[in-house]
């Protein structure tokens, strides 16, 4: 009996010294899901919480003009309390490929600004692989001629509106604020008729001067087009005193972009006298990834969207 009391008293320990030992042991790192999605913090990315889903009342499926028959559209966001009267339009574009979500299932990219008290817009374009660069630029700003004609039915001032996207959404973001203009009265489309002049701008790491970005690159979905087309698609080569504040978020060693697209864009708005910041983020590539840190690419994510919020509220509330 005593040996067996012994033999328990041996294991009990053991098993005891063991559990110590495994619990000394640091925990892994946690994984590295790679690079976010055009840059949105991981929570921007789930879906909104009920909570959330209070917040806000849906415009859904607007319908701002047609591309070979099939509709372009955008969907709104409204906040359900406490609007400021300031609309941001967000380019949903990567790639310039546009993909539609239902709006209860984005809510979250876009709780935010709606918090601030923003109506915001998803902005669709007609989409590569069977559309390409120019397409979306043309889509783009007659969306925002639409939004602004009608951002009083929204609860916003035609006055203060902002766009932002990230990458190809940056470029279009872009776009929109510098090869904006007051519209042509003798356009046959009734909306060309009607300006679409942005009062601030948000554009993380965005393709600005495609000729450069381009060259040598194999001409394929969303870049294939002529490339005499390239400098009226480039934002680089559109820029004049009269365009908004220009916010520019871009990673210093992006692969994808290369920094010099957005110091170029940064210094050619310096050159108009045009309102503008350039913010990098060291050691971080394209979506502000920073391979193996997880938690400091979500940092950036983080602290790029902070950045964004407070442009807007810097230059669009009253």
């Amino acid at each position: 009996m005593n040996r067996l009391c012994s033999a328990a008293l041996a294991l009990l320990l053991a098993v005891g010294l063991g559990a110590v030992a495994m619990a000394q042991v640091p925990a892994p790192p946690p994984a590295d899901p790679g690079a976010p999605l055009s840059g949105y913090p991981r929570k921007a990315l789930r879906a909104p919480t009920p909570a959330e889903l209070k917040t806000a009342a849906y415009v859904r499926d607007v319908i701002y003009g047609h591309h070979d028959g099939m509709a372009l559209t955008y969907d709104v966001f409204k906040p359900v309390k406490h609007a400021n009267g300031a609309l941001v339009v967000n380019m949903v574009s990567a790639g310039w490929r546009s993909s539609w979500g239902p709006p209860e299932e984005r809510q979250a990219r876009y709780q935010a600004l709606i918090d601030k008290g923003f109506t915001v817009v998803a902005l669709y374009h007609s989409s590569a692989p069977r559309f390409q660069v120019p397409d979306a630029v043309a889509d783009v700003r007659l969306g925002m001629r639409h939004i602004k004609l009608h951002a009083r039915d929204y609860g916003a001032d035609p006055a203060r509106i902002g766009v932002w996207g990230a990458s190809a959404g940056g470029h279009l973001a872009l776009v929109a604020g510098v090869m904006a203009d007051d519209g042509n009265p003798g356009a046959a489309n009734p909306l060309e008729r009607s300006g679409n002049r942005v009062a601030a701008v948000v554009a993380y790491f965005p393709p600005t001067d495609l000729a450069l970005l381009l060259q040598g690159r194999p001409k394929a979905g969303p870049i294939d087009f002529d490339d005499k087309l390239l400098p009226a698609i480039s934002p680089i080569h559109s820029i004049d005193p009269r365009d908004p504040p220009t916010l520019i978020l871009h990673d210093d060693a992006d692969r994808d972009v290369p920094p010099t697209q957005s110091q170029a864009m940064h210094a050619a708005l310096d050159k108009a006298g045009v309102e503008n910041r350039l913010q990098m983020f060291p050691g971080a590539d394209h979506d502000f990834y920073v391979k193996g840190d997880p938690a400091k690419t979500d940092a950036y994510a983080t602290q790029a969207m902070t950045a964004m919020v407070a442009w807007f509220e810097g230059h669009l509330r009253k």
